[in-house]
């Protein structure tokens, strides 16, 4: 008997392997999503992208000569070229990777919303991005056969703001490169420390430098308990200066703790494990994310996380972590004192912070995407309730 074969196209044209900060965010869950889509008997995939670096031995590559890194090039082809694309590739059923599917569109598609952060803080986008992305979701919640979110508090929001229907919307999270592990080698590490200038006590913070990452709070609370309790650390700010990154400075010379402060950058996501195992506390205070993969990083690394409890990270932490309001500087300041020298609370937060990101996988998001699609594709004007983890 016979299989009749699906052909799913992923417009993954946000794709990015220059090892620049474009490779993060979106990128790295278009790359890690489309590596772990298992070859079927059923289904094929064709993948649409622009990244001439990018290969994937489980689908079929289609790539454009536009500049789609541009955002103009990249809207033109999503809205243009890509049905044109579709319909040449024979294409049954899309997966828009990036909240923006075509106008005109002949065929049942899915779209991933990652968050709502340009509704939620729209100062942080400039404003033709911003008014893309905002008629994208509308398109894509009238008009998509289902809709994937990364957490249930993105979920919330796509349901709050823009009226989705919740039996529509199927929150599939995120998972950890097997490349975050705790260190093996102490030795390779001190010899890395020594050629990186890494200081042996280290406070760790991976994101942007922006106000919705609440940096320049992190940094009042480090000073301060560096003070209280005598600290030895340093922190480190590993990220792009973002959009009113002045009041990071503002608070550094305020609290006068420059040289306690290092600015890292951005720093190659093959890189970035280390600079986890080299760090005794991981603090991410930020004021919203639609999945927060650097907790989920540092759990996996086996180091203590201290994060707030806004939006998704309370999902993602579980209870491996301390978590504080990301308004409350002095609840922040005591999570870090707490989780450099309570030696068994420690201990304790490592184990679950362990268990906690082992129960996140690639893997297990790519198999509830396929199932997905085989969902819409049987019945693609209906939707369907899924969450995996």
């Amino acid at each position: 008997m016979s299989v009749s074969i699906k052909r799913i196209g992923l417009n993954a044209h946000l794709l990015n392997l220059a090892g620049n900060y474009r490779s993060a965010g979106i990128s790295w869950y278009i790359h890690h999503l489309v590596q772990h889509l298992e070859p079927s008997p059923d289904l094929e995939y064709t993948v649409f992208l622009s990244d001439p670096r990018a290969h994937f031995s489980n689908c079929a590559l289609a790539r454009s000569r536009l500049p789609t890194h541009q955002p103009i090039a990249r809207i033109f082809w999503e809205q243009l070229i890509q049905p044109l694309e579709l319909h040449r590739a024979r294409i049954d059923l899309l997966h828009a990777l990036a909240f923006a599917g075509p106008a005109v569109i002949s065929i049942p598609w899915l779209a991933t919303i990652y968050d709502l952060s340009f509704m939620r803080y729209p100062d942080s986008f400039n404003s033709l991005n911003r008014i893309y992305l905002t008629w994208a979701t509308r398109q894509a919640v009238q008009r998509a056969s289902h809709l994937i979110t990364i957490s249930q508090s993105a979920k919330r929001d796509l349901i709050d703001l823009f009226g989705a229907a919740p039996e529509r919307v199927s929150v599939i999270y995120c998972g950890t490169d097997a490349a975050f592990a705790p260190a093996t080698d102490r030795a390779a590490l001190d010899a890395w420390r020594a050629a990186r200038g890494v200081p042996d006590k280290l406070i760790l913070y991976v994101g942007t430098l922006e106000p919705r990452k609440n940096v320049a709070r992190l940094i009042r609370a480090f000073a301060r308990a560096k003070r209280a309790a005598r600290l030895p650390h340093q922190l480190a700010l590993i990220g792009a200066r973002g959009w009113k990154y002045a009041e990071v400075d503002e608070a550094i010379a305020q609290e006068n703790i420059a040289r306690e402060i290092i600015f890292a950058g951005y720093i190659p996501q093959a890189e970035l494990p280390r600079w986890y195992q080299a760090a005794d506390l991981f603090v991410y205070p930020s004021l919203y994310e639609g999945f927060g993969m650097p907790p989920l990083d540092a759990m996996a690394s086996g180091i203590p996380v201290v994060t707030s409890n806004a939006a998704s990270l309370p999902e993602v932490v579980g209870d491996a972590a301390l978590q504080v309001s990301p308004t409350d500087d002095a609840a922040l300041t005591d999570a870090l004192v707490r989780a450099l020298t309570d030696d068994a609370l420690r201990a304790q937060m490592i184990a679950r912070g362990l268990a906690q990101a082992a129960r996140f996988s690639w893997a297990r998001a790519a198999r509830a995407t396929t199932e997905l699609y085989r969902a819409r594709l049987a019945k693609p004007e209906t939707g369907v309730a899924y969450a995996a983890r």
